[in-house]
């Protein structure tokens, strides 16, 4: 059983994970590298897909090197570049290296990325893909044919509690639930109104699904300014913004401002823990998570 599987089914504690950075060169060292960095604070770790939809080392490659450098990895797998028997190929090479945590996700379109002329596949959306995750686990691939023996995956998927329509997010996540999901890293959330909302209407139609509220750890408005502008799905009150741009000192404010945004996260019904994003800002991400009341683990 994955690490992250026993601490969110069998204990009350809270659970962080984060998000490894792509890898574009550097080696193993560069994974050794990253990897100490985060194993001290985090059950698992996202080994992600070609994010934003800019091309980087696989997700199955970035998965078997973290998992060999100490870090569990939960290997994200999207539906944009990749049909259904991909998709089957990746689950089982993942299972072929002891990778049992999965989480499924349609992807950002092309156009957020630098080969905006790329193919779209988009055979199966994310649901789907869950469902055959799902059907995967009990020994059978989607035709049919046998899988011995059966892959012991974990598997999880994504949410964003910020995107209109609200109602439909709350849906979703129930479809993504009967599915087969057990847990969801929920995108960045600047307004904790509606992350309150989602959560509560999550747990009352589905309360054994495990949330998992992001938090991004930055020092300026810039990058708030930037994921406003830039990254579809995310929405940046203009006070938010405003407070960490008018602050004496930005990077405190910023820094202070996450930490509230966590804090209240924690307090919500369904959330089992938090998923940190940090953009490898070293000096912060040990302080943040000793002031969420977190000591390094050995």
């Amino acid at each position: 059983m994955s690490a992250l599987r026993e601490k969110l089914e069998n204990t009350a504690e809270n659970v962080f994970t984060a998000e490894f950075p792509s890898i574009d060169g550097g080696g193993m060292d560069a994974v050794a590298r990253d990897a100490a960095r985060l194993a001290p604070w985090f059950v698992a770790v996202n080994a992600t897909d070609n994010p934003a939809a800019h091309a980087h080392a696989s997700n199955t490659a970035t998965a078997i090197a973290m998992k060999m450098h100490g870090i569990e990895p939960i290997m994200q797998i999207v539906c944009r570049d990749k049909n259904r028997i991909a998709i089957q190929s990746d689950l089982m090479g993942g299972a072929l290296h002891g990778i049992e945590n999965i989480s499924l996700l349609t992807g950002d379109d092309v156009t957020a990325g630098d080969e905006p002329e790329a193919r779209r596949v988009f055979d199966i959306d994310s649901t789907q893909a869950i469902n055959i995750t799902r059907i995967m686990a009990t020994g059978k691939y989607l035709s049919g044919r046998e899988i011995k023996p059966a892959p012991n995956f974990y598997i999880g998927a994504v949410e964003n509690a910020a995107a209109p329509p609200f109602e439909y997010r709350i849906e979703r996540a129930l479809k993504k639930h009967r599915a087969g999901a057990a847990f969801l890293q929920l995108q960045i959330c600047y307004h904790p109104d509606r992350l309150e909302a989602f959560c509560k209407g999550v747990a009352k139609i589905a309360p054994n699904l495990k949330l998992i509220p992001t938090v991004l750890l930055l020092k300026s408005s810039k990058t708030l300014n930037f994921m406003q502008e830039k990254i579809s799905g995310i929405d940046v009150p203009k006070d938010t913004i405003a407070r960490v741009a008018s602050a004496a000192n930005g990077t405190k404010e910023a820094y202070d401002m996450t930490l509230e945004l966590a804090q209240h996260a924690l307090t919500l019904p369904g959330v089992r823990g938090l998923h940190v994003t940090d953009f490898r800002h070293d000096d912060s991400l040990g302080q943040f998570m000793s002031d969420l009341g977190q000591k390094p683990r050995n």
